[in-house]
């Protein structure tokens, strides 16, 4: 079972830490491979199930990443920094031709 389903009377009481955030990871990777394996073994009916608990844990991972105060508002993901680099410094054609 998933560790994001939490019954109703307990829902909002969770203490989020970074082993349960590291747990959740563990289980989307999981996931992930039980989903792949369906998929090549052409068994795309089982994965239904296995998407949805994926959803529903990279949901909550998102609500938990908007809530968090302690990233700072300027973080960059690495494909916001490699997309800065390509920018810094673009190839233009008087720089090839000058090589």
């Amino acid at each position: 079972m998933s560790v994001v389903f939490v019954p109703k009377r307990q829902r909002g009481k969770a203490q989020i830490n970074q082993d349960t955030i590291q747990r959740l990871l563990d289980e989307n990777d999981q996931l992930v491979r039980c989903i792949t394996e369906y998929m090549q073994k052409g068994r795309a009916t089982e994965c239904v199930q296995y998407q949805q608990i994926l959803h529903r844990n990279i949901v909550y991972l998102g609500t938990i990443a908007d809530a968090s105060p302690d990233l700072p508002e300027t973080a960059t993901t690495p494909c916001e920094e490699a997309a800065s680099a390509t920018k810094e410094a673009p190839e233009t054609s008087e720089t090839i031709q000058s090589s």
